[in-house]
């Protein structure tokens, strides 16, 4: 379908709730999304693309054509779409890692049912839990409880293998009672796996209620030992709060989402507490920078990880609100069969929970991004801002010097990416202006020289930068680009704009188009570093300059003193203070005493006048 015919059909959808499927040419899906008006929110994907982010952009040129779902309420909008993102993995939806990253825990149907991790659920019999985290963490969690209902993990196959041979290293160490030797009864068995189930689906206080009620009819019964062993287990399972390897999402009452979006990486984190305790965090890495906000960030990733699974906590806090907040909470209302609230806190203790959330999820994401991550980020959040093509390899940024009229001089500074290459810094001595300062003039001499030697092949000067940053507003910017046309030059030119505490706070264009740049940190770092390097050079220039000068000057009129003598002089001192300043003794170390007189007398003369 053509742009228009799109544009047409989106424009014709009802003001009603559902979800839509845009697809390409080879019929793939490439994005699911859901809105409570059809029409509103499809249409805005075909009106004027200047207003969309580079990701939308890219997904809306690969749009062939599209299909809706209509649904009866948001709510049903909100499952709908989680199960077909789940269904056909879109490219340009933000997406969970697959299922394998998620096992559940299945407990089989049979005499002496076991547990074992698996990938998916199955319609074979068996009870499934979760999905939880990561295998490793489920596997622990799962041996935890094992142990502390002293349940059999080995190999043998019950009850083919009772009685058989002699009990393993795990009876001997008090982690199973041995149901391989036959002294305890199948009932026994049964009834344990069931309190492990119960700890597997966040029973663990009712279950601990329930023991330690059967602890005290054993006692009162006189059945010290069963108490006892009863006793044991409770202790046990009591134990596993304060263990962090038992994975969190077993027994959450309540998940705290923080989420942090760096420069090559992206990250969501989600703590989990339990009784007032951290007992765990997962966090979940996109690989590249995510130009969705936070809270379209919060709205995809907390329906994937919350929709598929059975165990789910009683409150979920998020950083910010995702504007599914209550849709969520009803559907996992139902799911969980108990109240699920999904809310943004404003302060107090959760709200310093969730600046802890944020704190994980931006470690972890700084962690694992590269240098290189990072430099390339920004340089591709650069060219967006200034329109390029491609990110900028190399930039050239430009700054005058000078005291009134005099010493007026340039610096040429260069950044290979986002690092300076100082072997390609240049340097320039004004030569054109007829003894009064004019930054513009100087800034086109000085372009106009960098141009000159590039078209004449010096190396020194190749290649030409992809971006020219100028220190100045409109006005300098428009100066420079009077000299790129004249040669030809179709390198981009900006202004670096300063605020009124002397930092960068913009790139001007010549036409006079301001693009902010204090909202990107990175970027905002990189043009600051820059015009603050390019200033530096300059500045250091100009007093080199300067104090050459004024050495040269105050001792042409001495006799003796020629170039040479200056040149061992100003090594020697540095400056015209150290000189005047010096004595006969130490002017004769680097002068013949001759000439050294004369130096003192020169100043020692012009003192005595003054």
């Amino acid at each position: 379908m053509t742009r228009e015919e799109l544009k047409e059909k989106a424009n014709d959808l009802p003001l009603a709730p559902g979800v839509y499927l845009m697809m390409d040419k080879t019929g793939r899906v490439i994005y699911v999304g859901k809105a409570k008006k059809l029409k509103n929110r499809v249409s805005q994907y075909f009106q004027d693309t200047a207003a969309h982010s580079g990701k939308t952009r890219a997904m809306v040129a690969n749009i062939d054509r599209f299909d809706t779902i209509f649904v009866s309420s948001e709510f049903e909008a909100l499952v709908l779409e989680n199960s077909l993102i789940k269904r056909h993995m879109p490219r340009y939806n933000i997406l969970l890692k697959d299922d394998k990253g998620y096992p559940f825990v299945r407990l089989s149907q049979e005499s002496y049912p076991r547990f074992s991790l698996v990938n998916r659920m199955a319609d074979d019999g068996a009870r499934y839990f979760g999905p939880f985290g990561g295998r490793h963490e489920t596997r622990l969690a799962l041996e935890a409880i094992c142990s502390a209902l002293r349940l059999p993990t080995c190999s043998r196959k019950f009850p083919r293998d009772i009685g058989k041979e002699r009990p393993c290293l795990n009876y001997h160490m008090g982690r199973c009672d041995g149901f391989c030797r036959g002294e305890l009864t199948e009932e026994e068995y049964t009834r344990r796996m069931e309190q492990a189930a119960a700890l597997l689906e966040g029973k663990g206080k009712k279950l601990i209620r329930d023991m330690t009620a059967k602890m005290a009819e054993e006692a009162e019964n006189l059945r010290f030992e069963q108490a006892a062993a009863l006793r044991d287990r409770i202790n046990a399972i009591k134990a596993l709060s304060n263990k962090q390897t038992v994975i969190a999402g077993i027994c959450a009452d309540t998940d705290v989402w923080g989420v942090y979006r760096g420069a090559g990486k992206s990250c969501c984190a989600v703590l989990h507490i339990e009784d007032g305790q951290l007992t765990g965090r997962e966090t979940q890495l996109f690989s590249a920078y995510n130009e969705e906000s936070e809270e379209e960030m919060l709205a995809a990733v907390t329906s994937q990880y919350y929709l598929p699974r059975a165990m789910l906590p009683r409150e979920i806090l998020l950083s910010a609100d995702s504007g599914d907040c209550a849709e969520l909470s009803e559907v996992l209302t139902q799911r969980a069969g108990h109240k699920v609230w999904v809310h943004v806190p404003q302060r107090g203790e959760k709200a310093e929970l969730l600046a802890m959330a944020a704190r994980n999820a931006r470690e972890e994401a700084e962690r694992a991004t590269s240098a290189a991550e990072r430099s390339d980020h920004t340089l591709m959040t650069l060219a967006r801002m200034t329109g390029l093509d491609a990110p900028p390899e190399r930039m050239e940024a430009y700054d005058i010097s000078n005291t009134g009229s005099s010493d007026i001089v340039a610096s040429m500074v260069v950044y290979q990416g986002t690092k300076p290459l100082k072997s390609a810094y240049r340097r320039f001595q004004i030569k054109e202006l007829d003894g009064h300062p004019d930054d513009y003039a100087s800034m086109q001499e000085v372009l106009r020289r960098r141009l000159q030697r590039a078209t004449d092949g010096d190396e020194k000067f190749l290649p030409l930068p992809d971006l020219f940053l100028i220190d100045g507003g409109v006005t300098h910017a428009c100066a420079a680009q009077e000299i790129t046309a004249q040669f030809d030059c179709h390198v981009p030119v900006f202004g670096m704009v300063k605020d009124d505490r002397h930092r960068t706070r913009a790139l001007v264009t010549p036409e006079g188009g301001e693009i902010g740049i204090d909202t990107n940190q990175a970027v905002f770092s990189l043009i600051g570093q820059i015009q603050e390097e390019t200033h530096r050079f300059a500045v250091t220039y100009h007093h080199q300059k300067h104090g050459k000068n004024a050495l040269r000057s105050s001792l042409d009129d001495i006799p003796g003193i020629g170039p040479k003598r200056r040149e061992v002089l100003r090594k020697r001192f540095g400056s015209i203070r150290a000189i005047r300043e010096a004595g006969i003794e130490e002017l004769s170390s680097v002068l013949p005493q001759p000439t050294a007189e004369a130096v003192w007398r020169h100043f020692h003369s012009q003192q005595e006048q003054t």
